[in-house]
């Protein structure tokens, strides 16, 4: 680790460990609950724990995840103490959990999941003087804050990317639910490359699964029958690119630099970078600075971003993804920004104007563009047709 890095943190932290931290809720004077106070103990490192809807090995959301929590680790050091438990199910099985970590003695607990916010909001009312994060929920309480990366601005370059580098104007993308933080990456996807090549178009099939190897191979190989010459997923295995590699195509990865599993096939990925953000974190609740709030953070901010680009991309394409990319950091330009068509031809966002973030949060609608959508049975073929909705 560098060591201007770990002076940095030291530093912040240090006043956090030489006092003890009160742990009683603190009331205003209206009586109104407000943030609780700072947990930290003299002394003692602070116990922090991290539940995973997969794998640490998945190479996929939760590996992100991991490597974040990791990064956190070797920022702090012995000022923190840190816990997971993967392969967590929603429900039940997550506030069995959620509960066993606060139980634990965990003063600060990230919930890396949408699915386990029902959860973390009861399991957070019966410990009021533990901090709880939930990723992609929305939300909030007193002792609960929210968090997610703006995913669709690296998806946006990343279809800027494909336009330029397909031939046979089709996209594959490999997609796991389709639910809203999916369907608004494969809108945007499909909005960049739009910009760059409006004949393109983008078909999708649905694997119905976070995890499994054997359906996104499955849902990568019916895309290339189809002619798709380019892949892109939301899906958490190296499937996809394995596949493209097999088959001499290119393909994008997925929260995590994927170039290891086919360096020709791979053109970059749409990474998370959770570690600064588990960092600063952390030190909100050693320094008593702590508060609930809902951060959706993009490029600017180093939450999420594009891998080193493959050398085989055009030296114009990546000067054009360049200049977007500095666009998204200086908040010039959005993946939103109007005008934006549905699949009906319908003007969801006029010219001038920005999607707005509740209308993001709950996407449920697909951008023109998008040419069709496909969900794999149980035995992986064949492949039926979705209902087509705007």
């Amino acid at each position: 680790m560098e060591r201007r890095k770990f002076l940095k943190y030291a530093t912040l932290a240090g006043s956090g460990f030489t006092f003890a931290g009160c742990t009683l809720r603190k009331s205003n004077p209206q009586g109104e609950e407000s943030t609780p106070a700072s947990p930290v103990v003299a002394n003692e490192p602070l116990k922090v724990g991290f539940v995973y809807v997969g794998s640490v090995t998945d190479v996929g959301w939760t590996h992100a995840h991991d490597l974040g929590r990791r990064e956190m680790e070797a920022n702090l050091q012995d000022k923190v103490k840190t816990t997971f438990v993967e392969n967590v199910n929603e429900g039940a099985d997550a506030e069995r959990v959620i509960r066993q970590l606060a139980l634990d003695g965990n003063k600060l607990i990230f919930t890396t999941f949408f699915g386990y916010m029902n959860s973390t909001i009861k399991v957070a009312k019966d410990f009021p003087n533990i901090f709880f994060e939930n990723c992609g929920g929305n939300k909030r309480t007193a002792n609960v804050g929210t968090y997610v990366g703006r995913f669709e601005e690296p998806r946006y370059l990343t279809g800027m990317i494909a336009a330029k580098m397909t031939k046979s104007n089709l996209i594959g993308f490999v997609a796991a639910y389709p639910v809203p933080i999916v369907i608004r990456g494969i809108d945007a996807f499909t909005q960049g490359l739009r910009t760059t090549n409006p004949k393109a178009k983008v078909r999708v099939v649905w694997t119905q699964s976070w995890y499994d190897p054997v359906k996104e191979r499955d849902a990568a190989q019916a895309l290339v029958n189809l002619g798709a010459d380019v892949l892109t997923q939301h899906t958490d295995s190296a499937a996809v690119i394995l596949l493209a590699e097999e088959k001499g195509i290119y393909a994008f990865g997925y929260t995590i630099d994927m170039s290891q599993f086919g360096a020709k096939a791979h053109l970059t990925s749409s990474i998370s970078k959770w570690g600064k953000f588990y960092t600063d974190k952390v030190l909100a609740v050693i320094n008593g600075t702590w508060k609930s709030e809902d951060i959706w953070d993009g490029i600017a901010q180093e939450i999420v971003d594009i891998s080193p680009l493959n050398p085989v991309i055009p030296q114009d394409v990546q000067q054009l993804v360049m200049a977007k990319r500095d666009e998204f950091i200086q908040g010039t330009a959005h993946p939103f920004d109007g005008p934006v068509k549905d699949r009906k031809g319908v003007v969801r966002v006029p010219n001038g104007k920005v999607l707005g973030h509740r209308e993001q949060v709950g996407m449920d609608w697909y951008v023109e563009g998008i040419e069709g959508m496909l969900v794999l049975n149980k035995s992986s073929a064949p492949l039926r047709e979705t209902k087509k909705t705007g």
